[in-house]
């Protein structure tokens, strides 16, 4: 109560800090850099990472990520696009039909499916080079130099769309989003201004939270999409109990001040549960390994810590000296009171729990056995990635480039390998000194402009060109194969590549997976133990929303459709953190009034008062995903919002029918192990 009178007495200056803090950090948000590229969020002993920094120490040629489609042209006039490719800042290397065979020599007499990777009805593929932070650039002046009716794909090119979509649909998401929030709260509460005070408290946090980002000096794209609408719509609900409470002491208190100094004592404890349960939900994130998990899982702790303090010290300031602003814009409710919904539930009970036990255990399965996609994922075809990309496909075929680092020093060796690798029927050709030179010349008699783009002071570079994709079954079991072939021969060996890292991706985020799941259950479920006083109200709290997160990820298995794994990993965290606080919101009331009257008529009750703000709470996270999955054009941004938005959605459902269910079933054995456990007993009304 000190700290609330505190509060209230230094209101003006507590309001002009706050401001001042979203004034500067609206300002230096702007200098915290995006990272785009998913590799950096591999730990560093990955052996994909590993492998990166040892041919960047010993090669000057990066890994070609990205094919350029050059239409009708000769071959000496795809020489001269070669050359305008390798003048563009940011390509570091180009590689063509020239690298491999003397285009001097009639092509006729040259190996045709060689020839055919490269140049074919006089269509020429460039494979390119561009440099990690440069994408957009040398993207830019590529498109610029090729026009529209030639094309351009690969990894760098879905990285500089993302780039340049990112702030765009950022925007264009809040634009949607902002309305609609209010919208939502206008229907919530009685007056006209009451949704700017919810909106200015976790709006302050929220730019605090993307400021104070500058002394990270970089967050991830999944970051900088995801995070600040998280934090709005996972928060918003404290600013809720906090006003709502204020309002409700105002018609029985006649001084403003004593009411909101009630207000700030009785609704801190469920604002403070509420925002436990999803700190701690967030902060197993940032446990990862996988750092783009570990990098929105800091933010979000970061964002729910600011936005607790905001609405605990903050909107009691903004709200005393503005609260006459409530009183003249009061006006009647929208929507009436909402009652007969605790009986009607009631009724179903049975039911709702049959088919709660016939679904979970599929959808546990399912979502368990869900096809999934660990990298950035295609680009719609309606894009002109997404059209490129088919185009080049439709006429070279799908390429995807292995670059296999051997120890140097053993001609022999190396052609054994790489005839055993050239073999493997997915493998089109392999680029290497024994094959493109010759394995009889002593490379030392050639010229060092030859030989370098093979041979390093300790490793000889393999490149190996596959017609797989960047990923799946096929394409990771290929690269075990590789590893295995070259293990046969050498002690060390070091792969690299978009299906390398796309291997260690997939390798790092299963163990994730058990890891932060075990987390998110284990934290959250002592937050409820600790709150309730009790064993059994966690472990139906957490039945009733895990079961709702289960189903929501279980979608893609029945509808056979792939799942971006980190989507996937981040909301099985993320809808029971983030959906926990609707189970709280109901058994906090239930377990008060169940103190005073019997079971069924402590379960209608409860309904019929809570419904309505658990409607609002879980038509605030909806909208926020379904808006994310609407507006972003990048898969992991997109799949995380449709998952947000169907797991609000679910969780609302599973809290309304399937938790008083088992409130009701399980009663005796709720108030055998809750300590303090006080009941009424008596005959159930029904």
């Amino acid at each position: 109560m000190k700290l609330a009178e505190f509060i209230l007495k230094y209101k003006k200056s507590i309001i002009a800090i706050f401001l001042l803090l979203a004034i500067v950090s609206a300002i230096t948000q702007f200098g915290v850099s995006v990272n785009y590229n998913m590799a950096d969020y591999l730990p560093k002993e990955a052996p994909s990472t590993e492998a990166m920094e040892i041919m960047e120490d010993e090669f000057e040629g990066m890994v070609p990520n990205t094919r350029v489609m050059v239409k009708n042209v000769t071959i000496p006039k795809a020489l001269e696009y070669k050359k305008e490719l390798e003048a563009i800042n940011g390509v570091n290397d180009v590689m063509w039909l020239d690298d491999t065979v003397d285009v001097k020599i009639p092509i006729e007499t040259m190996d045709a499916d060689l020839v055919e990777s490269y140049y074919k009805n006089e269509n020429a593929l460039f494979s390119v080079a561009i440099e990690e932070g440069r994408e957009v650039e040398a993207t830019d002046a590529i498109y610029e130099l090729i026009g529209e009716e030639n094309a351009i794909a690969g990894e760098a090119v879905n990285t500089a769309d993302s780039q340049k979509m990112a702030g765009r649909e950022s925007m264009y998401a809040a634009a949607l989003l902002v309305p609609i929030i209010i919208i939502i709260l206008l229907l919530s509460t009685t007056s006209w201004v009451e949704p700017v005070f919810f909106l200015t408290a976790i709006g302050v946090s929220v730019l605090i939270n993307l400021g104070t980002n500058i002394f990270v000096g970089e967050i991830s794209f999944v970051t900088q999409s995801v995070a600040p609408i998280l934090q709005l719509a996972v928060s918003l609900d404290y600013a809720i109990f906090l006003l709502h409470s204020f309002n409700s002491n105002r018609k029985i208190m006649a001084d403003p001040h004593q009411a909101m100094l009630k207000a700030m004592k009785s609704s801190f404890p469920t604002i403070a549960t509420s925002a436990s349960t999803t700190f701690f939900g967030f902060m197993a994130l940032s446990l990862m390994e996988f750092e783009i998990g570990s990098d929105l899982g800091i933010n979000l702790v970061k964002g729910i810590l600011l936005s607790f303090i905001s609405v605990v010290i903050f909107l009691p300031a903004l709200t005393m000296l503005f609260y006459k602003w409530i009183d003249k814009t009061e006006h009647k409710p929208f929507i009436p009171a909402i009652k007969g919904v605790g009986k009607m539930v009631l009724k179903v009970r049975y039911v709702v729990v049959a088919i709660v036990a016939i679904l979970i255990v599929p959808a546990f399965l399912a979502q368990s056995n869900t096809n999934f996609i660990y990298g950035i994922g295609e680009q719609p075809e309606t894009s002109r990635t997404g059209s490129d990309k088919i185009a080049i496909d439709e006429e070279f075929g799908q390429l995807n480039s292995i670059v296999l680092l051997v120890p140097k020093g053993d001609i022999v060796k190396e052609t054994k390998l790489t005839e055993q690798i050239e073999n493997l029927p997915p493998v089109k050709n392999v680029i290497s000194y024994v094959n493109t030179v010759s394995p009889v010349i002593p490379p030392d008699y050639l010229d060092p402009s030859i030989t370098e783009q093979f041979y390093s002071e300790n490793y000889a570079r393999l490149i190996i060109n596959t017609d797989l994709p960047s990923e799946g079954d096929k394409s990771f079991g290929l690269l075990e194969e590789i590893q295995s072939l070259s293990n046969d021969w050498y002690d060390t060996v070091h792969i690299l590549g978009e299906t390398a890292t796309l291997y260690d991706i997939k390798d790092t985020v299963e163990r994730d997976n058990t890891l932060v799941n075990t987390l998110t259950i284990g934290t959250i479920a002592l937050v409820l133990m600790i709150t309730f006083r009790s064993i059994s109200y966690p472990i139906i709290l957490l039945l009733a929303i895990q079961a709702a997160v289960w189903i929501n990820l279980s979608f893609p298995y029945f509808t056979d459709s792939s799942l971006v794994f980190v989507g996937y990993l981040i909301i099985s965290t993320v809808q029971l953190a983030a959906t926990i606080d609707y189970a709280i919101l109901y058994s906090e009331a239930y377990k008060e009034k169940r103190k005073e009257l019997p079971k069924l008529q402590a379960i209608k009750e409860t309904m019929d008062e809570k419904l309505f703000a658990i409607i609002i709470s879980a038509a605030i996270l909806a909208s926020v995903g379904f808006i994310l999955w609407i507006t972003s054009t990048n898969p992991i941004v997109s799949s995380i919002g449709l998952l947000l938005g169907r797991g609000a959605f679910l969780a609302f459902i599973s809290v309304v029918f399937f938790l008083p269910a088992l409130l009701y079933i399980f009663d005796k054995a709720i108030q055998k192990t809750t300590l303090r456990s006080s009941t009424k007993k008596g005959s159930e009304l029904q």
